[in-house]
């Protein structure tokens, strides 16, 4: 769905002083997960997870590798789980959107895990827009049901927010086919952005434009996700949803390594969008190393944990319903 654009949309003011103690209370409540209650909680971080790999020496070889994770994140699990294990989905380059949907159509029997690409001249943005809608369409005629694209950041930098509109609008028409409904994530490269206000108008013009997702980085830039940009971004969104009725999605990545980090990004989206928000439906994590973390977090917790036999199954809906 696009709205018109509207600069008064873009009209915000940041205190920052206090998204820095907001942020401080949410590391502080990512730290009291312990547990049982951690580990239900890093589970449910897997299904958030965009399995990613985007090197320049990427292969059939290594992409098939990568599916076969995203399918089966964690093998032999210390304990029982009946629930689907498994990450969002395999994001990709386009040239290799055939090799994910090659694989994953003999592995992913139930077809759980999207099909990803990035697209439309990532990670700089900066191609001719013919070039780049061409891209986009090429990865949609391929079978990718999800494209991240990033906005070329001059215009940002410039304030030419109209423009960015028009050409973000463009792309998400190029998304839209008759036979499916395809996710466009629209990353802000929010490091190379001039501050926190930018940040903000840049997610109101992408939503404006028809993101299903805003997202924080390419992954390639100095500086990639952030918390306070999550916090923006959240408010952003619940700007946006206000004025229209329409719920989207936020992606951090870039920089998301570990398991604390994890848990920091779902606690923040919990309490700036509640846990409808904790969904792979509006919520996902761009990481290509974090899942390896998350696993050896889990078997150690559950090493040390004194409850052996609670099983942490029981514990995963309680646990994110608690506020």
């Amino acid at each position: 769905m696009t709205v018109p654009f509207s600069p008064t949309w873009l009209e915000v003011h940041i205190n920052e002083p206090a998204i820095n103690k907001d942020i401080r209370q949410i590391c502080y409540k990512a730290t009291t997960i312990t547990g049982n209650n951690k580990i239900a909680w890093l589970l449910k971080a897997i299904s958030f997870i965009d399995l990613t790999t985007l090197n320049s020496d990427d292969t059939s070889n290594n992409v098939a590798q990568l599916c076969k994770k995203a399918v089966t994140p964690i093998a032999n699990l210390p304990f029982e789980w009946d629930k689907p294990l498994h990450t969002a989905a395999v994001c990709v380059y386009p040239s290799r959107i055939l090799d994910v949907i090659n694989t994953l159509s003999s592995i992913d029997k139930h077809k759980s895990i999207h099909v990803a690409s990035v697209a439309a001249g990532f990670p700089s943005g900066q191609y001719h827009l013919k070039s780049r809608l061409e891209e986009v369409r090429c990865a949609v005629k391929d079978g990718a049901g999800e494209i991240d694209v990033v906005i070329d950041r001059s215009l940002a930098l410039n304030n030419k927010w109209e423009q960015l509109y028009e050409e973000l609008k463009a792309i998400r028409e190029t998304c839209s086919t008759p036979l499916s409904d395809i996710c466009l994530k629209v990353i802000l490269s929010t490091g190379e952005l001039f501050n926190l206000k930018h940040v903000y108008k840049a997610s109101m013009v992408a939503m404006m434009a028809g993101a299903d997702f805003i997202k924080t980085s390419t992954g390639k830039e100095v500086i990639n996700a952030t918390l306070p940009v999550g916090i923006v971004m959240c408010r952003a969104i619940k700007d946006f949803q206000r004025q229209t009725g329409k719920k989207v999605g936020i992606k951090p990545a870039g920089g998301i390594k570990t398991a604390q980090d994890a848990l920091e990004w779902m606690v923040l989206v919990k309490e700036e969008l509640g846990n409808e928000w904790l969904s792979s439906n509006y919520f996902r994590i761009g990481a290509s190393s974090l899942l390896n973390n998350i696993s050896t977090e889990i078997f150690k917790i559950h090493q040390s944990n004194d409850d052996q036999k609670k099983d942490a199954s029981e514990k995963v809906e309680d646990c994110l319903e608690e506020s």
